[in-house]
């Protein structure tokens, strides 16, 4: 199992980015994809999911303002996030079928004015 995150940088709050999570080495259409963020000193932080059937979850602190979304013809899922805040700062992480499950280095989100 690969997966290669992207996408991260550095943003004004009240900007936006878009994370894309490359996959590779497992059936990608069949698996729950999470995103998980983790900020400094913090602990690890469930945000989204979607399923293999495009049932979607949000965490109360990304929603509306997060959109998970798949394309299964590119094994990847994105992240589009809007209205950032600077509580969002975090490395953000794809992972395969829980949030225990294996994921890939994540991408690194800052939001700073």
């Amino acid at each position: 199992v690969q997966l290669q995150a992207s996408g991260g940088g550095l943003v004004q709050p009240g900007g936006s980015l878009r994370l894309s999570c490359t996959a590779s080495g497992f059936p990608f259409s069949d698996s729950w994809m999470y995103w998980l963020r983790q900020a400094p000193g913090k602990e690890l932080e469930d945000i989204s999911y979607i399923t293999s059937a495009d049932t979607i979850w949000y965490s109360d602190s990304v929603k509306g303002r997060f959109t998970i979304t798949r394309d299964n013809a590119k094994d990847t899922v994105y992240l589009q996030m809007n209205s950032l805040k600077p509580e969002d700062t975090a490395r953000y992480y794809c992972a395969k079928g829980s949030i225990y499950g294996p994921r890939g280095q994540g991408t690194l989100v800052t939001v700073s004015s």
